[in-house]
């Protein structure tokens, strides 16, 4: 990942503000030609510095309202085996390696608490999947969000 300056984090900042903005209106609001900020854009892109745009979908849109974090206990050697095989279970929003007691802590999305219990059920089947527990989401305290960490990029600290 290049490092960034302070027109990358202005126009990092400014999509943060507004994702639907077009390259012109960032152009205008930025004070930079078009070409300019299509080629940082471009080279943004390329570096890895945007997450998947799939995250701005909201799963209670599509009729999958309760969400829940499985913890997920394995046999450590067999992980690339599993995470295709978490792959594969379109339940699964997203799972992270960990360190510590759990080793995979797995974001889902269900219908309903059955819908769930069968998920999970699904997963602890998985060959080399030890354990799970589950911990269902009662409310989304703070949000995914990137913007306090620009505003410690840009002032250095």
């Amino acid at each position: 990942m290049p490092s960034l300056d302070r027109i990358d984090l202005e126009l990092l900042s400014a999509l943060a503000e507004d994702h639907r903005a077009t390259v012109v209106a960032l152009s205008e609001r930025l004070g930079l030609s078009r070409n300019t900020v299509q080629a940082r854009m471009t080279r943004l892109d390329a570096s890895g510095a945007f997450l998947s745009y799939q995250r701005a979908l909201s799963p209670q849109v599509l009729g999958f309202p309760i969400a829940a974090y499985i913890s997920v206990t394995v046999r450590q050697h067999e992980i690339p085996r599993i995470r295709e095989h978490l792959a594969q279970v379109p339940e699964v929003l997203q799972a992270h390696g960990l360190s510590g007691a759990v080793d995979l802590l797995v974001r889902v999305a269900c219908r309903d608490a059955q819908h769930l219990f069968d998920t999970d059920a699904r997963i602890l089947a998985i060959d080399g999947v030890e354990r799970t527990e589950t911990s269902l989401v009662m409310e989304e305290i703070i949000p995914y969000r990137i913007t306090p960490l620009m505003a410690l990029a840009r002032s250095g600290r």
